[in-house]
């Protein structure tokens, strides 16, 4: 599969926000915006416009990797990622896989070091050796 970067923005933001801040997730345009213009745990840093947001997750939606909940009382579109761990995703991560799928998609390339500092808040990796495992579990799966 291949992503853009404003896509691979997109997802990564959603995956992070479903964990880190449920209570908020699924996420309205605006919230997805400032997650994607976020300046802390992003690389690059990025200056989307909402209007790029919207025509981007429509671009995600006709490839099945977003959707929305229409909130019709408010008028308001709330955006979830069904890129993993979902019924309509046949891509099924485990907690260590998730965290690691998310910040790559959030930051780029990392040494299994990075990786384990920079998925702290997703999920605690005892050491390197274990962040190198789940990396070795994503590589040799199948359609790797």
């Amino acid at each position: 599969m291949n992503l853009t970067a404003n896509e691979t923005r997109i997802i990564g933001c959603l995956l992070e926000k479903s964990l880190v801040t449920p209570d908020q997730y699924p996420l309205t345009l605006n919230a997805l915006t400032n997650a994607c213009n976020q300046k802390s745990s992003r690389s690059p840093v990025m200056t989307l416009t909402q209007g790029v947001v919207q025509h981007t997750v429509r671009e995600l939606e006709a490839k099945s990797l977003v959707s929305y909940e229409e909130n019709f009382k408010r008028g308001v579109e709330k955006y979830k990622h069904r890129f993993c761990n979902t019924h309509f995703s046949d891509l099924q991560l485990d907690p260590a896989e998730y965290a690691i799928v998310c910040v790559l998609l959030l930051r780029g390339p990392q040494t299994p070091g990075e990786l384990r500092t920079h998925c702290a808040r997703l999920h605690d990796f005892s050491d390197n050796h274990v962040v190198t495992e789940a990396l070795t579990g994503l590589i040799e799966r199948e359609g790797g």
